[in-house]
């Protein structure tokens, strides 16, 4: 299915956002989502299910200061 992940378009197979973020590479990675640009929580990733034309945002934090 077509998706945006972080501005950009790509396919992916996922059905859900954490099957996306095991895809991606970033399974275990500290990360924070947002699917059709409403946060969702780590826990809720495994229930959260995705449909084409989802626009998906990984953010990873970042240290400075």
């Amino acid at each position: 299915m077509k998706l945006t992940i972080n501005g950009e378009p790509r396919d992916s197979a996922a059905p859900t956002l954490a099957a996306l973020l095991e895809a991606e590479g970033l399974g275990t990675a500290r990360v924070a989502t947002a699917l059709n640009g409403q946060f969702v929580a780590a826990g809720l990733r495994a229930q959260t299910a995705l449909a084409p034309g989802d626009a998906v945002e990984i953010v990873a934090p970042m240290q400075g200061g």
